[in-house]
């Protein structure tokens, strides 16, 4: 089961849409969605978490904290609006089309897709742009 927080003002407008669509990209990766949980946050959350659990002093978009077992997907996204907002500034994409990416970002990196080397950043581009493909809605 998907579900979806929020610790700042935002609002995700078309929740039951993103979870099929979600749930679609899960099931063609081969794996199984379980309790998969969003926490919409600002900045100063995010960064607090990076330095408490990561031991990271930088803003960033999302961590996910991944307790899945087996194919069987469980976890914690935390995502950043402030960061989406300035990045979909900065790569000239719309709000929705850049938080659907970070969505769907951590899901992949459920799925076991990582970004650390070139070669992995290139591949979780890809999948990412597959999926933003695959929505049936906006």
């Amino acid at each position: 089961m998907v579900s979806f927080y929020s610790e700042n003002d935002f609002s995700l407008s078309n929740e039951k849409d993103v979870t099929g669509w979600i749930g679609s990209v899960i099931t063609s990766e081969g794996c199984e969605e379980g309790e998969i949980t969003f926490v919409f946050c600002g900045d100063e959350y995010l960064l607090d978490l990076n330095q408490k659990y990561l031991d990271h002093d930088t803003y960033t978009d999302i961590i996910s904290f991944d307790y899945s077992l087996g194919k069987e997907l469980h976890g914690e996204i935390y995502i950043s609006t402030d960061r989406v907002a300035e990045n979909a500034t900065s790569f000239k994409v719309s709000f929705t089309d850049e938080l659907h990416r970070v969505i769907i970002h951590g899901i992949l990196h459920l799925c076991g897709y990582k970004d650390k080397s070139s070669q992995e950043e290139s591949m979780m581009r890809k999948k990412e742009n597959e999926a933003l493909s695959s929505r049936n809605f906006v």
